[in-house]
């Protein structure tokens, strides 16, 4: 599955505002799509509870999977983004 590494933009990292942006795109997209941080176990990124398990906070890498070129371009550029302004 093809992956993309980004740094969290969100201030406050991926809590529950950004989490639940991200999962609606996701959901929206309609494929499958995972996120991980280095070390551990990938989640369900069409879950914004499976996304705020991650504890990534603001400067986190975080890795975005997807088979879907254009979504994971999207999903990765929600990630990067400061959700909470």
């Amino acid at each position: 599955m093809p992956s993309k590494t980004v740094i969290v933009g969100s201030a406050i990292g991926l809590h529950a505002r950004p989490a639940a942006i991200i999962a609606e795109e996701v959901v929206k997209a309609g494929v499958p799509v995972t996120l991980s941080m280095d070390g551990g176990e990938p989640v369900d990124a069409g879950s914004a509870l499976m996304i705020m398990t991650l504890g990534a906070g603001n400067g986190a890498e975080v890795t975005v999977d997807c088979d879907d070129a254009d979504v994971l371009a999207t999903v990765a550029g929600l990630v990067q983004q400061d959700l909470d302004a």
